[in-house]
């Protein structure tokens, strides 16, 4: 079964973040709109990602560290539960 990796769940907002500035700036490199899937704009999201990916990660466990949030169980399908 699948673990939850809170340190990774708090990453997406910044990556989606990431992902948006990366459409907008090369949206006005080109003078028009430029989608997210665009390989031009995943190849930076990607530099970008790995420029920075240690540093924002080891920023989370900090935080996650000084404030934990609350544990999140996995999920259990009802095929599992009749088996136990």
């Amino acid at each position: 079964m699948a673990q939850f990796d809170p340190v990774l769940f708090r990453q997406l907002p910044v990556i989606r973040k990431i992902i948006e500035d990366e459409s907008w700036l090369e949206g006005e490199r080109r003078g028009r709109h430029v989608a997210p899937d665009d390989p031009v704009v995943r190849d930076n999201v990607c530099q970008v990602i790995l420029r920075i990916g240690g540093a924002l990660r080891e920023s989370i466990r900090k935080q996650l560290t000084a404030r934990p949030g609350p544990t999140l169980l996995p999920m259990r399908s009802p095929q599992n539960d009749e088996a136990a």
